[in-house]
């Protein structure tokens, strides 16, 4: 039976699941670090304007029940875990000097330097 965002419970379940294995950072870490990521010297943003739209999104997916997501949530769940997938690499052990890509992976709520 498929539900209202084109998928089987049984693929929304397994979506669900890989989303929140492959975004390892919590709630209140994404917000700090998206919070961290956007100041400067002089200024900070607001917190829910903190970080990037994709970012932010994340965020809010992370505090909602899984019966409450949208099309919009289903679409950048799936975004986010080819993202991870693609940017993360199993063959070597991350390193903290790689620190762009570790950044670009923070912002959407993985932390490969994070132990699993």
């Amino acid at each position: 039976m498929a539900d209202i965002h084109g998928l089987s419970d049984h693929e929304l379940d397994a979506l669900w699941d890989e989303f929140h294995r492959v975004v390892n950072m919590t709630s209140h870490e994404l917000s700090e670090w998206l919070r961290t990521r956007d100041a400067s010297p002089v200024t900070e943003p607001l917190p829910e304007d903190a970080g990037s739209e994709a970012g932010r999104h994340v965020l809010a997916i992370l505090q909602k029940r899984r019966r409450d997501l949208t099309d919009d949530d289903v679409r950048l769940m799936r975004k986010v875990v080819d993202v991870v997938g693609s940017l993360s690499d199993e063959e070597r052990e991350p390193e903290s000097a790689d620190r762009s890509r570790r950044h670009r992976l923070m912002t959407l709520g993985h932390d490969p330097l994070k132990p699993s």
